[in-house]
């Protein structure tokens, strides 16, 4: 089936259909509300504060462009990732977490979902003031009095958990991963305001950095569909059943293993935390106790330092992926699912030799998607120190924004156009 004939039947089945006009419904809405200021704001000031910090451009990814309008939901999705880091990284501390996750079922996982959402606030709350604060600080917010500080607090708040509830929504409701789609759409919407302003500000000796970003995101969408489409085939064999005079099973098929099963998530993870110098720097501007400006100089240092700075977030994205795919793909799972199936890979036992297999497999190929991915995720900086800095970036954000960017468009694409033919097949199969 062609491309041409996949988006006839996606408008064509009426259950496909619904679920992408609802998509495109839901993310209408959220561009709706990125662009609804909270009250006193000064939006010149706050444009180029943005435009001279990394930092905050890197956020305003995370909030889909809503920290750019300082709108009601500029907190985007960053509490909600952060609580779902800080939960599973708990898993490993306390066991009964990690029962509830792997060993209880759905139920389980949703009481832990659940557990997320809860902690979702509060770290809202936090994030939501310190924002505020830093803005006011900068000059980019008017000084709030106690009651007004308290109401715009509520109202960004409430954004944040609004704007997970409606990520949740779509992931339960429409198609994709309604986090990652809400992150795509920010991105696409900035597109064209950057561009122009690209234009516009940009001189003749901004050239050849531009020549190096667009052949730098060339290499990352190649290498990222390279990477998301390989599989490492499991060849896996039913033995044959007798059910009275008919005889079942006897096939053999394959078991797919992704080179990178975690998709862009690894690179969403390691993004919040190697932002958190960055919070750390912007909230303690100013300071003048002698051991904070210390700590201020420290994480400046190691921002300013391409080398460690990219070392830093390459180990990050390594670790996330083996992590992500450590919580969320269970190989005894699997082996007992096919001992129950009447499956078994040739030349293998069923039971734990299984799961072994199927471990030392995931774990061979994991090692190849995890450095892969995490050397694309660098490429930009390694663009951008080749470049010297200069001109790194479209609409006066850095190389490595511009980079990130790139990865995650093509990554959450590609997630969902598999989901789009996953349903097309799975229809025409009825």
């Amino acid at each position: 089936m062609t491309w041409f004939e996949q988006i006839k039947a996606v408008f064509k089945i009426k259950d496909l259909r619904k679920k992408v006009f609802f998509v495109l419904f839901v993310l209408g809405v959220f561009r709706v509300a990125a662009v609804i200021p909270v009250p006193g704001i000064e939006l010149d000031q706050l444009r180029g504060f943005l435009g001279e910090n990394q930092f905050f451009g890197i956020l305003n990814i995370f909030s889909g462009g809503a920290l750019s309008n300082l709108s009601i939901v500029m907190l985007g999705l960053g509490p909600y990732i952060t609580a779902t880091i800080t939960m599973q990284l708990l898993t490993m501390i306390f066991p009964r977490l990690k029962e509830m996750y792997e060993e209880e079922g759905e139920q389980g996982r949703q009481k832990f979902n659940q557990y997320s959402r809860i902690f979702t606030v509060p770290l809202a709350l936090l994030q939501g003031w310190g924002l505020l604060v830093l803005f006011t600080n900068q000059g980019v917010l008017q000084p709030l009095g106690g009651l007004e500080l308290i109401a715009v607090l509520s109202v960004v708040t409430a954004g944040g958990v609004w704007l997970m509830w409606l990520g949740e929504l779509i992931s339960e409701k429409g198609i994709g991963n309604g986090i990652s789609l809400l992150i795509f759409a920010g991105i696409i919407a900035s597109l064209p305001v950057s561009i122009r302003g690209a234009i516009i500000s940009g001189t003749s000796q901004d050239i050849p950095a531009w020549i190096a970003f667009g052949l730098v995101g060339l290499f990352i969408i190649a290498a990222v569909v390279l990477v998301n489409e390989a599989r490492r085939n499991v060849p896996v064999s039913y033995a044959k059943q007798v059910r009275g005079n008919k005889v079942y099973g006897g096939a053999s098929t394959y078991l797919p293993m992704t080179l990178n099963p975690a998709g862009v998530i690894p690179i969403i993870f390691a993004l919040s935390i190697i932002l958190f110098p960055g919070i750390i720097t912007n909230f303690l501007a100013g300071t003048t106790n002698a051991f904070l400006i210390k700590v201020v100089s420290l994480f400046n240092a190691f921002q300013n330092n391409l080398i460690i700075y990219s070392a830093v977030y390459f180990l990050l994205v390594v670790f996330f992926t083996y992590f992500y795919t450590a919580v969320t793909f269970n190989p005894e799972n699997v082996a007992d699912n096919l001992q129950k199936q009447g499956g078994f890979i040739p030349g293998i036992r069923p039971g734990r030799p299984t799961a072994e297999r199927i471990n030392f497999i995931l774990n061979r190929t994991l090692l190849v998607g995890a450095v892969f991915l995490g050397f694309i995720a660098i490429v930009p900086s390694i663009a951008e120190g080749l470049t010297g800095g200069a001109g790194g970036g479209i609409g006066g954000l850095s190389f490595i924004i511009g980079g990130t960017s790139v990865l995650i468009l093509v990554s959450v694409a590609l997630e969902t156009i598999r989901q789009v033919k996953s349903q097309i097949v799975m229809r025409q199969y009825e």
